[in-house]
């Protein structure tokens, strides 16, 4: 059985920072692409970056471009997201997804919220 559990969410002040993990177990985790995506309330879930399987490409949404770093460790099967100068329109449910061909996973994901 698949499962991908985020967490390191939480509230933080704008301009903050948080990091982000996500733990996968019950896949062959070194050939998954590994990415994150978020979901504002009342808005549509949104992607924010992705990490290839080996670790060395990485893509990322412009609205976080520079802001945050995804990374992975293949060995402890877990991804990251580091995200630092947090605003306000930050502020979202983050889930990580797991994708190899037609095999998609989701976490069940992490609230972020940034706020004053």
């Amino acid at each position: 059985q698949v499962q991908l559990v985020e967490s390191g969410g939480g509230l933080v002040q704008p301009g903050g920072s948080l990091r982000l993990s996500c733990a996968a177990s019950g896949l062959t985790f070194n050939t998954y692409g590994m990415g994150w995506f978020r979901q504002a309330p009342g808005k549509e879930r949104e992607f924010v970056g992705t990490i290839n399987w080996r670790g060395v490409s990485t893509i990322y949404a412009d609205s976080v471009k520079g802001r945050f770093t995804i990374s992975r460790d293949n060995a402890k099967k877990m991804v990251y997201l580091q995200m630092n100068s947090l605003k306000p329109e930050d502020t979202a449910v983050y889930y990580c997804k797991a994708t190899w061909g037609t095999s998609v996973y989701w976490g069940q994901g992490t609230q972020v919220t940034v706020s004053s």
